[in-house]
């Protein structure tokens, strides 16, 4: 694996990757979350440091944890696990993580240099989305590709990505959401269609293009059940479509990882 071998070439050089996690409280999903990423971690040769606070943590403790990981140079990016409990301000504890540790590139700097087309840690769901197309070589330079969600962590950062003139982007895209009406006229144009709205079942075989691609990116839960905007019988319309296991999530998560090691190869 590539990001291992860049790994244990840093570890060798006696500056082996540190990612920083805080985690808030004991939401289970979110410790689930967490702790899939300190595996994903440990697969590669990345070292966790990790900051669990109690659900009754000030908007002061976790400043001062990601203080802490800011100034650690064995921290080379730092992941904040949201949501965050009620009174805690999410904006602000994002924006104080410095933008060479920003490991998910949502931070403004970072998305700045997105829309300049300049070098720098890209949104590891869009960047996913990316990588998962040219992998089974689905043709996106040129083509139409229609983005359901606008939302800071998807649609917004996909859309800029898509459009550079880069390889596997270079795209025609429209940006819709849940509160155009007729999605569907927009939809049917699509040669790509990326549904990330977090609406299940938003996606109807009748909103698809015949032989177009489908990327599922959006989910909801439905209960205990996790739903993606896209529903199942979508595969009889679509040419190519992501699978429900194997597809957007774990990509994101290979990006992420992609994210810290680059921040530690910057350092010098």
């Amino acid at each position: 694996m590539e990001l291992a071998d860049r790994a244990s070439r840093l570890a060798v050089a006696g500056r082996p990757v540190g990612l920083g996690t805080i985690l808030v409280g004991d939401d289970g999903p979110s410790a689930k979350y967490v702790a899939m990423k300190h595996a994903d971690c440990e697969a590669v040769g990345i070292v966790s440091h990790h900051v669990h606070l109690p659900s009754t943590a000030t908007q002061a403790d976790v400043e001062a944890a990601v203080d802490a990981f800011n100034e650690d140079p064995a921290v080379h990016s730092i992941l904040v696990q949201l949501p965050l409990p009620n009174g805690i301000n999410e904006e602000e504890i994002l924006l104080r993580i410095k933008p060479e540790k920003d490991v998910d590139g949502l931070h403004p700097v970072n998305l700045g240099r997105l829309v300049m087309g300049a070098p720098g840690p890209l949104p590891c769901t869009p960047a996913g989305i990316v990588e998962l197309l040219a992998a089974h070589a689905v043709p996106v330079e040129c083509r139409h590709v229609v983005i359901i969600g606008r939302g800071l962590t998807i649609g917004r950062p996909l859309s800029l990505l898509l459009a550079l003139r880069r390889p596997g982007c270079n795209a025609a895209v429209t940006v819709v959401h849940t509160g155009v009406e007729d999605l569907a006229r927009h939809t049917l144009q699509a040669d790509v269609l990326v549904a990330a709205a977090g609406a299940g079942g938003l996606v109807t075989p009748e909103m698809v293009k015949p032989g177009a691609a489908v990327v599922g990116a959006g989910t909801s839960w439905s209960g205990s059940k996790l739903v993606s905007d896209v529903q199942e019988s979508v595969a009889e319309v679509a040419g190519w479509i992501t699978p429900r296991i194997g597809g957007v999530g774990p990509m994101t998560r290979a990006m992420l990882l992609r994210n810290a090691v680059l921040a530690a190869e910057k350092i010098r």
